[in-house]
């Protein structure tokens, strides 16, 4: 049958219109592509196309007060590989492998991988300069030595609790370094290029480099100075006591700030690895928990002073030796009692039975308040990880035997965090401030100060008048009572000693004690607090004994780092049988020898140098206070010109 030509016409133009709509959707397709999808898929095809070579950002430096650097990063390159372009991996494992200390299989397998990079670790992470540039001499096709760095700690075990240590990636892993992290570590940039499936490098493409943002630095709150003076005397201690475990934190009560903390045993930031993790996990300033003992009794006195119910000076009481409450017989450590003393010299004696009459007169729910308020019982918010809470009796549990011994410090488990903010604030003028170990963040290019962390007060728990008069009491305890140890010549010292009958197994050890002792100077102006414990010294486990003398020599050292001027308005020590006082050296220039050894209440050996009748010089000079007995050494001459 014979199609017309009307039927043949029509069908061309249907088929031409349909070509026509076929072309038109193509056009509108391309142009969908290229104009509204053009960007996204040159993107997603450069992504393809684009190899990274990675470049670490440099972690922020970690440095003390004074700008020290105490934590900073040395070049430690890592080896990359570009599978793609490894087209020997037998042979370029062979040559790695005994560089890099790894197997040839687990080389192979790395260099085999579908991936656009990849890292050779083990062995190629944080390698050597030297290495690095063994590895570069090599030129083997695909193999890429990117820079790296990794953390160094110059000064050992230095402040390694507060520090902590990073990981294999430059992560913040313990310390202020995982605290931190995220303002440390900074953004990390790359090299990257474009490269056929072959690996080869793209005609017309050229390399581009992304800078990495480096970290910031952090500024602590920590003295380097202080901080070796504390670590110096806590290794010193754990010789002579062969003690389980020793702690110490020094503190600017003004602020809150936190001049030097440690512990013992310690570890070195860079060698963790090679420790114990309980040693780096458990930062003890923070995280020890344990019943405080006398060191606790200064919250009850300014408790009693603040709520007016005992005058020092002239309230007195009768210590027998113990105090009934409750059916239950609360013994003083001293045998046979102090007998009739003030409210001051229960405070110099640390006699627990007149400190349970100070919480017997202030009652269960003002002296658990004024305990709550000092900070007892809840985290002090310090930025380090870690931190312990502390338990207290609840209000419920407390009978007239809790509310007794609570008031010298037993049965309430406190850390040491807690008792040296709470002490700054009783003789601060009676101002509770959250403790911190950051002080200011820098930009590492500039220099200049990003932020600084600003002191934070919590509230006001006595009054100013009552911290004075807390002021006073303690000092009184250092040069007349159970703080005497920490005595030192020319400063007025406040504190507080304690000693603690160990938890083992629920029940009271006889035998293990942690000892502690708090201090502070100047005691009218507190620059520093200083708070030391040695958990189960070895011999006499006195706090007055152990820590108080390795308060002193903190404290004593501390003074003169800081330049805090000597003064002669202390308080005057009472000297104990066997103990050798100081006297001031008097001015014999001038005086004849006639003048001097008529003189017979001269409490110095003299030794005389020289000819002539006159002292023209001596040594040591005149107002010099050393112990009595000591030697002065005169120079003799002539009178006349």
């Amino acid at each position: 049958m014979k199609v017309s030509n009307v039927v043949s016409r029509r069908r061309m133009l249907w088929t031409l219109l349909g070509l026509a709509v076929l072309f038109i959707a193509l056009v509108l397709r391309l142009a969908y592509v290229q104009l509204s999808k053009g960007e996204e898929l040159s993107a997603k095809a450069e992504n393809s196309w684009r190899r990274n070579i990675p470049f670490t950002a440099k972690r922020g430096e970690i440095l003390d007060r004074e700008g020290t650097a105490l934590a900073y990063n040395i070049s430690s390159p890592t080896v990359y590989a570009i599978p793609v372009q490894v087209k020997d991996k037998e042979g370029t494992a062979v040559k790695l492998a005994p560089l890099l200390g790894m197997t040839q299989e687990k080389l192979v397998t790395l260099l085999s991988k579908r991936e656009s990079t990849v890292r050779l670790q083990p062995g190629g992470r944080k390698i050597t300069m030297e290495l690095a540039g063994n590895i570069r001499d090599l030129q083997l096709p695909g193999i890429v030595v990117a820079e790296d760095s990794k953390r160094f700690y110059p000064y050992g075990d230095l402040a390694a609790h507060i520090l902590g240590f990073t990981g294999i990636d430059n992560q913040g892993i313990t310390g202020i370094e995982n605290v931190y992290d995220k303002l440390l570590r900074g953004i990390g940039g790359n090299i990257s290029y474009l490269s056929d499936a072959g690996g080869r490098l793209m005609p017309g493409s050229s390399e581009r480099y992304a800078q990495p943002q480096d970290g910031l630095n952090l500024e602590l709150t920590i003295d380097k100075q202080i901080q070796s003076i504390m670590e110096r005397e806590l290794d010193q201690a754990m010789v002579k006591y062969q003690a389980n475990a020793s702690w110490a934190i020094a503190m600017n009560p003004k602020n809150g700030e936190i001049l030097a903390m440690a512990s013992r045993p310690g570890y070195e930031p860079g060698q963790y690895k090679e420790y114990d993790s309980a040693i780096y996990n458990r930062n003890l300033p923070i995280w020890m928990t344990y019943e405080p003992g006398s060191t606790f009794k200064i919250i009850t006195l300014a408790a009693a002073l603040n709520e007016h119910k005992v005058d020092l000076q002239h309230d007195h009481f009768y210590d027998p030796g113990y105090i009934e409450v409750g059916g239950a017989r609360l013994r003083c450590w001293k045998k046979g009692g102090h007998g009739s003393e003030t409210f001051l010299q229960v405070v110099e004696n640390s006699c627990n039975p007149g400190f349970v009459v100070l919480g017997q007169r202030l009652g269960k729910d003002a002296l658990f308040q004024y305990i709550r308020n000092f900070g007892f019982g809840s985290k002090t918010g310090i930025d380090l990880n870690g931190e312990e809470n502390g338990i207290l009796f609840k209000p419920s549990r407390v009978g007239p035997v809790e509310l007794a011994t609570t008031a010298f410090g037993q049965g309430v488990s406190v850390t040491p965090i807690q008792q040296i903010a709470a002490v700054s604030a009783a003789v601060n003028g009676g101002k509770l401030y959250k403790p911190h170990v950051a002080k200011a963040w820098v930009n590492p290019d500039t220099g200049q100060t990003v932020s600084e962390v600003k002191p934070e007060m919590i509230r006001q728990v006595i009054s100013e008048e009552t911290s004075k008069k807390v002021r006073e009491a303690l000092e009184s305890v250092v040069a007349k009572g159970t703080g005497r140890p920490a005595f030192i010549d020319g400063y007025r010292v406040g504190g507080k000693t304690g000693t603690a009958q160990k938890v083992i197994n629920g029940r009271y050890s006889s035998s293990e004690h942690i000892v502690s002792f708090v201090g502070f100077a100047p005691a009218d102006d507190p620059q520093i607090v200083v708070y030391t414990a040695v958990d189960n010294p070895q011999g006499i486990q006195f706090g007055g004994v152990v820590a108080a003398p390795i308060v002193q020599n903190i404290l004593e050292d501390s003074l003169h780092y800081l330049k805090v001027p000597q003064r002669k308005d202390q308080l005057a020590k009472v000297y104990k049988l066997g103990e050798t006082p100081i006297d001031v050296v008097p001015d014999l220039v001038g005086a004849t020898a006639q003048d001097i050894y008529e003189d017979m209440n001269m409490n110095f050996n003299l030794v005389r140098s020289g000819t002539g009748d006159t002292v023209i010089n001596q040594a040591p000079k005149a107002g010099t206070r050393v112990e009595r007995g000591s030697t002065i050494r005169i120079y003799m001459g002539s009178s006349s010109p």
